[in-house]
């Protein structure tokens, strides 16, 4: 596989620096005229601000308020990152931060340790899911005003600083105090790899960093191993992140000389194509890609690639549509600009970019008015442009002009989406119910040897429904039994999946939470042509 390399594009970069930093920038960038004029012009007003206005203004607070809305002047996605927004978006791309290695939720003012990542400082310093943390380094961490970024904050830190926590284990008095060493914690960009049946393997990608293709390709060598032929790849709710990382991703399905993205820019230079090597590994497996509205980016490049290739099924809504490609300038202060500097192609020649031509309030409002439209519940009122018509490899009809538009669309399900669940749901008492529900029974539930027995000895489901609406009566949501049957089986999937989460991490909550899902039944009858969508979990037994 290669792609072409792509040299810095200078010119635009000394157009946003000499603006928003035209105080400290020398006359080294101004060699165009044009440039060095407006350069002089801003220095010229920053100055005056710093010598004349009527209030005493610090400057560099002004050109920080100033820089994003220099940009949103260009495109949506082009964007300024301050240095602490960009130390964390790099630990996200990355794949890796420095901290204790745990995964946490706020339920009822309390800090909950949802999961704790094996062999991390945590589990070393003895640290178990199911505790709560009331102390960081001697403050007190609980109440109404907690937020999660405050959590994340005092949590990580420097590789080898100490970070003091008290812990309420159960139902001990006291708390225990636990000095956790911070080192490098892994960020998992594919949630869950497992079975849904015999011969289909499902594996949730939710977003592409440096390690996306490492943890997908082990995820699909596991699913093999355990019989898969056929795969689902799920990159609902992704937003995207680095492309190489879709194109390595959809290069292991696809033969050999097959397009997979192009891009094209202003500079010929960084113009790019990529084409598959045939190395891939499952060339001859049956695919499926779901696809949302918040699919987007490199996962639209994926989802193109095996759609316009004509690999695979895209089953799901229209995609996010954004086709615009940003390169990462870092400025002398550790902030940095992400400047689109291309346009990407799918292989049929389609722009997926959708129109921001509008500027960005009309661009942010585009999902709101797809629900508005109702295009996440019909087919007939999704957006198509049927004047920009591309055809895939075999001779398909695909449609350009923003986002993927799939092979099969897949309503969205309102099943179960009363207004009582939309109370207790809004509320959090789905969430606080299973939390409480797990944290009283851990002992007893964390003997078991997985999920599948751990709902054979829940209370059966009247009983758990029944238990639920008392509590959500307890705390300010009334009874209506005309709708809380309407919601039983979405409440009650949730209660489960949300408590096997608590209790086992993420390999036992996809398995029952994707139960109830519409675009994995689909796929999984696309694939399978089955006629009972689920295999049978032990609590229909």
């Amino acid at each position: 596989m290669s792609s072409s390399k792509q040299p810095v594009v200078w010119l635009p970069l000394i157009i946003a620096v000499s603006v928003v930093l035209g105080v400290f920038v020398g006359t080294r960038f101004a060699s165009n005229k044009f440039i060095a004029d407006h350069d002089r012009k801003l220095n010229m007003i920053l100055n005056l601000i710093a010598d004349d206005y009527v209030d005493t203004m610090k400057i560099s607070d002004l050109v920080e308020l100033t820089i994003p809305e220099l940009l949103s002047n260009l495109d949506p996605h082009t964007t300024y990152l301050n240095a602490d927004a960009l130390r964390e978006a790099n630990e996200d791309i990355e794949g890796v931060f420095s901290g204790i290695g745990i995964s946490f939720i706020v339920n009822s003012d309390t800090i909950h340790v949802v999961e704790v990542i094996p062999e991390g400082p945590a589990e070393k310093a003895g640290i178990m899911a199911g505790d709560r943390i009331v102390t960081i380094n001697d403050s007190v961490f609980t109440g109404p005003n907690i937020k999660d970024t405050d959590v994340r904050s005092n949590l990580r830190g420097a590789r080898e600083s100490i970070v003091k926590l008290g812990i309420k284990r159960g139902h001990a008095k006291k708390l225990k105090s636990f000095n956790v060493t911070r080192g490098d914690i892994p960020v998992k960009s594919v949630d869950v790899a497992y079975m849904m049946d015999k011969s289909t393997g499902y594996i949730k990608v939710n977003k592409f960093s440096r390690t996306t293709y490492d943890e997908f390709l082990m995820g699909l060598i596991n699913l093999k191993s355990e019989g898969a032929k056929n795969y689902i790849v799920d990159l609902r709710g992704n937003g995207g992140g680095i492309m190489e990382m879709a194109i390595l991703m959809a290069n292991e399905f696809l033969p050999s000389d097959q397009l997979i993205v192009y891009t094209k820019s202003r500079d010929k230079r960084n113009d790019s194509e990529v084409w598959s090597d045939g190395n891939g590994s499952f060339q001859e497996s049956e695919l499926v890609v779901l696809i949302d509205e918040f699919s987007a980016s490199a996962s639209e490049i994926f989802a193109g690639a095996i759609q316009d290739n004509d690999r695979g099924l895209i089953i799901g809504c229209r995609s996010f549509g954004k086709g615009l490609v940003q390169r990462q300038f870092t400025l002398p202060d550790s902030s940095a600009v992400r400047m689109t500097i291309a346009r990407y192609y799918t292989p049929s020649g389609r722009s997926i970019q959708k129109d921001y031509t509008k500027k960005n309030a009309a661009y942010d409002n585009e999902l709101i008015n797809r629900f508005d439209s109702g295009e996440l519940y019909t087919a007939d009122s999704m957006k198509i442009d049927k004047s920009k018509v591309y055809q895939t490899l075999s001779g398909r009809t695909v449609y350009g002009g923003g986002g993927i538009v799939p092979d099969i669309f897949v309503p969205r399900d309102t099943v179960g989406f009363t207004s009582y669940y939309a109370a207790v749901a809004n509320a959090g008492l789905i969430n606080k119910f299973a939390y409480n529900l797990a944290d009283r029974n851990r002992e007893q539930y964390m003997k078991l040897s997985d999920y599948k027995q751990f709902l054979r000895v829940l209370p059966n489901n009247d009983a758990l429904l029944y238990d639920f609406v008392t509590f959500a009566a307890q705390n300010g949501v009334p009874a209506r039994w005309y709708y809380i049957n309407q919601s039983r089986n979405l409440i009650l999937t949730q209660i489960k999946a949300l408590m096997a989460r608590d209790l086992y991490g993420n390999d036992a909550f996809y398995p029952i939470y994707n139960r109830n899902d519409k675009d994995i039944e689909t796929a999984l009858k696309a694939i399978n042509k089955h006629k009972t969508a689920f295999p049978i979990l032990p609590e229909d037994e």
